[in-house]
């Protein structure tokens, strides 16, 4: 069979074919469904906030295995209809479905030969669903898979926080669970389900490296062209997964997926309606795939089976927005200026850029910086075809001249023909018509550390960013940016800390910018000054903490805006 390299080290050969649809498609549908979505975020007539495929943990509502597994005989999602969700997940523009065939607490979606805690034989539903939707994805021409908790199964004796001993108090080990649990249930969704697109594998945490090779043996061998998540864990996965909810700031290399959620939660809670509207969505979307992954968004179906109804409008609300630009995720591929630009993003195909306006100039010009060669044409999409954009040069950047109103109150698209995809200068340029905000990301520190952190503000509702820290009065981070307009601009900080701070921002024409604010323990932004820069070019700006206790601040941008 024909092969090419995944990326991931380029050392990987995989199968032309394999994964198709996820190094293609960029756009797939996540469903979390299980016993947890009957008791949505409820135990005994208290709710508990986070993640509801936990709610049987202990950092959650600690139920004791035999209650939860007695809580199934609750589940009945009668009105579970697989059509309208491919329905759906077509209508949202997704190429594919995975779904949780079984998560951490044991309770398999499908009815299993080796484990009786499954949908069919311990709830009144008897029927299972996972053939129903693999039936519906292969009838309306979208891709199917599996999510899988290989590791972690709290209710089979041996999994990982799972009981320690059988019904008949005989000791388990999780090479016990493995082989007569794991095995068999991976090797039946790959064997009975039709062809599918993946397995989603999920929180390898200390799995020996052993089992992992036996999970993706298995998968390849029953399904020549499945791809198997990262998260089998080991590097053997054939793409890599971000962390829960991050989207990147700069391009990352090789194969990968931005896993999110349409609210903040996967499994359904009943508390949860902070939904994301369909721009929102929108933007994650193109956002990821401008970074060069593929996006996978998770709805969480209700008690009765069926999706919440603002998800729903959310999804198709994007989807519509997708069937007008399909150009700008199918096989798109990356910004080639590595980051978001402050209007918006960017994606290519062939020799074709598609800069995506997220926020319409107020001043009718566009400034993209460090494109100054090779175009053949610009031109704006809109309902009745294409609009050609008059454009000019100002050092190294374009200027398009822009209606005055966005053609589509979503995102809109300018078409930039080329004459070949040029190595853009990835500048960090200051617009001067709208905000522009720089990440720590793509800064050079001295004396300091530069990470990425991530916390969570409700259980399993995760933050991410990159951050400064351990700063001391030898401490320096600097910048190099390029200014188009010269004049005034107002610069502010976003950063943690505790009690007061003082930074000094200086450039490298002398200007310095010197305040004290105060801090806090969550990160906000702070205005800091007005900095000159008395000349177009490039500058070189420099950040440092005069005052403050430097082990507890953690800067994460600063952010620009021309004053008027």
């Amino acid at each position: 069979m024909e092969q090419m390299w995944n990326g991931e080290g380029g050392n990987k050969p995989i199968a032309q074919n394999r994964g198709k649809l996820f190094r293609e498609g960029k756009y797939a549908m996540f469903i979390h469904w299980g016993i947890y979505s009957q008791l949505a975020n409820t135990w005994k007539g208290k709710t508990f906030y986070g993640i509801g495929e936990w709610l049987m943990n202990k950092s959650m509502a600690n139920i004791p295995v035999a209650d939860y597994m007695a809580a199934a005989g609750s589940f009945r999602p009668d009105h579970f209809d697989a059509k309208a969700i491919v329905q759906l997940a077509k209508d949202a523009g997704m190429r594919y479905i995975v779904i949780t065939s079984k998560h951490h607490d044991g309770f398999s979606m499908f009815h299993s030969k080796v484990n009786s805690f499954n949908i069919v034989e311990a709830t009144d539903f008897k029927r299972d669903p996972m053939i129903e939707l693999a039936k519906a994805c292969k009838e309306g021409g979208i891709g199917f898979g599996f999510y899988y908790s290989q590791n972690q199964d709290w209710t089979y004796p041996g999994g990982n926080g799972g009981p320690k001993v059988n019904a008949a108090g005989q000791p388990k080990t999780f090479d016990d669970y493995f082989w007569e649990k794991c095995y068999p249930e991976v090797n039946q969704i790959t064997t009975e389900y039709g062809p599918i697109e993946l397995v989603w594998f999920d929180t390898p945490g200390g799995m020996d490296k052993k089992y992992a090779q036996k999970l993706v043996e298995l998968v390849h061998k029953n399904q020549p062209g499945a791809f198997v998540s990262g998260r089998v864990g080991h590097g053997l996965g054939d793409y890599s997964t971000l962390g829960d909810m991050e989207v990147p700031r700069q391009n990352v290399p090789g194969l990968w997926e931005a896993v999110d959620v349409t609210n903040d939660s996967w499994g359904y809670a009943w508390y949860d309606n902070n939904w994301k509207s369909a721009r929102e969505i929108l933007l994650r979307t193109l956002s990821t795939v401008g970074r060069g992954g593929t996006y996978m968004l998770n709805v969480g179906p209700k008690p009765d089976g069926t999706i919440p109804e603002p998800a729903s409008l959310a999804l198709r609300g994007a989807g519509a927005w997708i069937r007008k630009y399909p150009e700008t995720v199918y096989g798109a591929q990356a910004s080639p200026w590595g980051h978001a630009l402050p209007w918006g993003d960017a994606t290519v195909q062939g020799r074709k850029i598609s800069l995506l306006v997220y926020h319409w100039p107020a001043n009718g010009k566009l400034f993209v910086p460090g494109l100054t060669k090779g175009i053949k044409s610009i031109s704006l999409l809109t309902s009745n075809g294409k609009k050609s954009l008059n454009y000019t040069f100002d050092g190294k950047w374009l200027k398009i001249n822009m209606p005055g109103v966005a053609p589509d109150p979503l995102v809109s698209v300018i078409e930039v023909v080329m004459e070949e995809i040029p190595a853009i200068d990835m500048m960090l340029g200051v617009d001067p018509a709208m905000e522009t905000i720089v990440p720590v990301d793509f800064a050079e520190v001295e004396g300091c550390n530069k990470t990425g952190k991530s916390w969570m503000e409700k259980f399993g509702e995760w933050k991410h960013v990159v951050q400064v820290g351990q700063w001391t009065d030898q401490s320096k981070l600097t910048y190099a940016i390029d200014i188009v307009k010269p004049g005034y601009y107002q610069i502010d900080l976003n950063y943690t800390g505790q009690g007061r701070v003082v930074w000094k921002i200086e450039n490298s024409a002398g200007e310095i910018v010197q305040n004290q604010q105060a801090a806090s323990s969550v990160y906000n932004w702070y205005p800091w000054g007005w900095m000159k820069f008395k000349a177009p070019g490039r500058y070189k700006i420099t950040v440092s903490l005069v005052e403050g206790d430097g082990d507890k601040v953690s800067l994460t941008a600063l952010r620009f805006k021309s004053v008027e």
